[in-house]
């Protein structure tokens, strides 16, 4: 299969240390993450990045339900972190880290106090070909912009709060 849809790449600037967006976006998650985003039956409870290659991300419900989102193919703190993306054409899980698709996050120092986060979907080919149409399709669209504008509010709210 070659890549007949390019990568989404999404980005945004925010005013914390590369550590800290680093931080926000890793250790948070729960609190950045769009609430139609979810896997999970009953409400959501908790949402993890493993910080290691071969870690899971996933999100618990509140009765226990487990959903695992991916597995991370890179740690690289503060810089980069890359996972698959267990997202099938009909956005339901899939539990094949071979036939899903990527996500790469990467971050950016542009001075002391400015970080740029790029998020950016790879591999889509990876679906099947009609999968990958509707995947890229919508996430051309806002998302995954909206994430990334959800994560560069919290990180605003804990500027404003000194955190």
């Amino acid at each position: 299969m070659t890549n007949a849809y390019p990568d989404v790449r999404k980005s945004v600037i925010v005013h914390v240390p590369i550590a800290k967006a680093w931080a926000i976006f890793t250790d948070r998650p729960i609190e950045w993450w769009p609430e139609s985003h979810v896997l999970v039956a009953s409400p959501r409870e908790e949402i993890t990045f493993e910080p290691k290659v071969g870690g899971r991300y996933f999100e618990r419900a509140q009765d226990g339900t487990v959903c695992q989102w991916g597995t991370m193919l890179e740690w690289d703190p503060p810089n980069r972190l890359a996972m698959t993306w267990r997202i099938d054409g009909n956005w339901q899980m899939i539990t094949d880290d071979d036939r899903a698709s990527e996500i790469e996050v990467s971050f950016t120092a542009l001075s002391p106090d400015t970080t740029s986060v790029e998020l950016a979907h790879v591999k889509l080919f990876k679906h099947g070909d009609e999968a990958a149409r509707r995947i890229h399709a919508a996430l051309n669209g806002p998302s995954p912009g909206e994430t990334l504008d959800k994560y560069a509010k919290l990180v605003a709210r804990y500027l404003e709060e000194g955190r």
